[in-house]
């Protein structure tokens, strides 16, 4: 089994509160009326084909590392897991305001071309977010190894040797978080992999 293999099914333990497939092919994992009415637990988006890859790589003249690339190819166009507790960015293809158009990734070129911290290295790029204060993850092209950091800084404050090692921690951490309904445990402990409020 694959290490996406293991981390979906880790996320279907949740089907038993919801199971949709959307219009767009967005597997909808558990729903959280707790949340909003039409919210669910987990997102996993259908895969990209190359031409998306390369028309974004020749728009905004970036190279999505091949370990990411090879992710939103074969696995996911993102991913956004426990209510957006963390984001995996992708390619947004429709914008629009209705529920089909929600049902997409936040886009890999917000945190890449528009809001780049001014500290970021050339070889960082950004692949993901927390919602609880809007810190990120990237990988460092250089190394492979991938980085959590604050919104604004990219100093790195904790650091995974892989994408896939830090995706199946990440997920085993913060699924510790949510009782069997989907309910955060404790609403006031932060939900990122290191806290910044001493940082």
């Amino acid at each position: 089994m694959n290490y996406f293999e293991e981390i979906k099914k880790e996320l279907l333990k949740f089907k038993n509160l919801g199971l949709e497939t959307s219009e767009n092919g967005t597997l909808l994992i558990g729903r959280t009326p707790h949340i909003a009415e039409l919210a669910w637990l987990n997102e996993i988006y259908p895969v990209l084909n190359l031409e998306d890859i390369v028309k974004f790589e020749e728009e905004f003249k970036i190279k999505i590392p091949d370990v990411y690339k090879f992710f939103l190819l074969n696995y996911s166009n993102g991913l956004n897991v426990f209510v957006s507790t963390l984001s995996l960015f992708g390619i947004r293809k429709k914008l629009g305001r209705s529920i089909e158009d929600s049902r997409q990734p936040f886009d890999l070129k917000t945190s890449n071309v528009y809001e780049r911290p001014n500290n970021s290295q050339e070889s960082f790029f950004f692949i993901g977010s927390y919602n609880w204060d809007g810190s990120r993850l990237y990988i460092d092209t250089s190394t492979n190894k991938v980085h959590y950091c604050d919104r604004y800084s990219a100093i790195s404050l904790v650091e995974w040797d892989s994408f896939e090692i830090m995706l199946r921690f990440e997920i085993r951490r913060i699924i510790k978080l949510f009782d069997n309904d989907g309910v955060e445990i404790e609403e006031d402990i932060d939900t990122t992999p290191r806290s910044l409020k001493s940082s």
